[in-house]
């Protein structure tokens, strides 16, 4: 049952039919930004189409490049290399025929709603009883008439955002760049706005020609798009694959084909081919060759690059506590050591991509293996999920030193007593390869990873970590 914003109504012209006419199209994009050690890629080689009448989602993980790539789409970043073109001509500037919404409203407060409607028109040079005319339909069309004069203090989050929808769709873009639009509402908010687009693309009075949806949520990204492009992240962005949705709208959660679909999705961003060799089950017997792995217990010695191949840059810190990984290995254990991550996810009433950041931690640790859909605990990880206080401290701070932003802290205190190292300094060696937001990610998450396992101690008046004498 949808909430009673949503009012179909003709006040915008519907968009031309869906003729699937190319409207954008990138051929060789890269794009790298300038750092202290050179340039640093974040996308390569990223070639797509957008055409007419469909939707597009830009599925990946933190670090991917999905948000850059939605940006050099609309023409506020310039490629490094390649081209982007919007119907066949190269764009040189802003994408004239696109408009953002951003995840977090970027409303002007001083402003009313059809002010800030306005704005897009105004900078087009509409006159303005025009633009305020066109405003109001906007505001109409999107649930939100009545509030016209109301000013962005006065709102709920799921109401601001549709002021950013419709100050998008005012200007009657040919596509539409969503940046995780969603993220930052409420589960049912987030529903419910997400349910109310989705009937008025599917009633042909979306004043846009095609959607490009940028997400990390590969339910949503199933959900809404007719294709879903994955992008992998390690070194730097790349399209892994492009899976098309071909289900009928509106489209059934609880059906197998769709929970195939995610299932697949799933196994694409993870990057784990389904004959990936089985972890070692807690109840196995070590000599049954069906079940052995010598080299389980020290996977560096089976691989010995394996190592040397973890850096700051390429393998990140899944942002997750260790509370929250320690509970999904639990979980685990009492399954037997072994799950099917959509039952779980289903069971928790959560979507499966919100325990990838648990997943991707328990797998850096060593402590648990991706094996198809499932996944399975290690011998050390069952150790972990079963051990007490104080042993699950000890098993912890052996792996944890296997993440390089916990490995480069506790080297640069140096096992003496007293020691410190400024949090600044990390700042700016993280610097090279993340954004600001992500470095505050990282060194927060390594943070609680190293204290809890008492690898080090760290002082947020001074900001400094420091070699705990005990």
């Amino acid at each position: 049952m949808r909430f009673p914003f949503f009012r179909p109504a003709p006040a915008v012209a519907p968009p031309t039919a869906a003729d699937g006419e190319v409207l954008l199209e990138t051929a060789g994009l890269t794009k790298s930004y300038a750092g202290a050690d050179g340039e640093l890629p974040v996308l390569s080689g990223i070639d797509l189409t957008v055409r007419a009448g469909e939707i597009v989602a830009l599925l990946g993980r933190s670090g991917s490049g999905k948000s850059t790539l939605l940006r050099c789409l609309a023409g506020l970043l310039p490629p490094s290399s390649g081209t982007v073109r919007y119907r066949g001509t190269p764009l040189t500037g802003a994408n004239p025929g696109s408009a953002l919404v951003f995840q977090t409203f970027a409303l002007l407060p001083w402003l009313t709603v059809r002010q800030n409607v306005e704005l897009g028109l105004e900078a087009r040079g509409v006159p303005p009883r025009e633009r305020a005319r066109s405003a109001d339909q906007a505001i109409d069309l999107i649930g939100l008439a009545g509030f016209e004069n109301a000013y962005p203090k006065e709102l709920s989050g799921g109401m601001r955002q549709r002021v950013g929808f419709a100050r998008a769709l005012v200007v009657e873009p040919d596509v539409l760049m969503m940046d995780e639009p969603f993220s930052a509402l409420d589960v049912l908010t987030a529903e419910n706005l997400r349910g109310e687009l989705m009937e008025l693309w599917d009633s042909g009075q979306f004043p846009t020609r095609a959607v490009v949806l940028v997400t990390h949520n590969i339910e949503e990204a199933v959900l809404m798009a007719d294709r879903v492009v994955v992008l992998g992240s390690r070194p730097y962005g790349t399209i892994r694959e492009t899976v098309d949705v071909t289900l009928e709208r509106p489209r059934d959660r609880d059906c197998a084909e769709f929970d195939e679909l995610v299932d697949r999705v799933y196994r694409i961003m993870t990057g784990r081919p389904k004959d990936t060799r089985a972890a070692v089950r807690p109840d196995a017997d070590r000599t049954d060759p069906d079940h052995a792995d010598p080299d389980h217990a020290d996977p560096d010695r089976a691989d010995p690059d394996r190592a040397e191949r973890r850096t700051l840059a390429n393998t990140p810190l899944p942002t997750t506590s260790v509370d929250g990984l320690s509970g999904l290995a639990e979980m685990i254990a009492h399954r037997d050591g072994r799950c099917d991550l959509a039952d779980l996810a289903d069971q928790l009433g959560l979507d499966i991509d919100d325990l990838l950041p648990q997943v991707d931690a328990l797998d850096l640790l060593g402590f648990a293996e991706i094996h198809g859909d499932d996944l399975l605990l290690t011998e050390d990880g069952t150790a972990f999920a079963r051990a007490d206080v104080q042993d699950s401290r000890a098993l912890f701070a052996g792996a944890a030193l296997d993440a390089p932003l916990v490995r480069l802290i506790v080297n640069s205190l140096g096992g003496e007593a007293g020691a410190t190292v400024r949090a600044g300094f990390l700042r700016d060696l993280l610097a090279h390869h993340y954004t600001s937001e992500q470095v505050d990610r990282q060194l927060e998450t390594a943070t609680d990873w190293g204290r809890y396992a008492g690898l080090f101690g760290y002082d947020a008046a001074r900001q400094e970590y420091r070699a705990d004498e005990a």
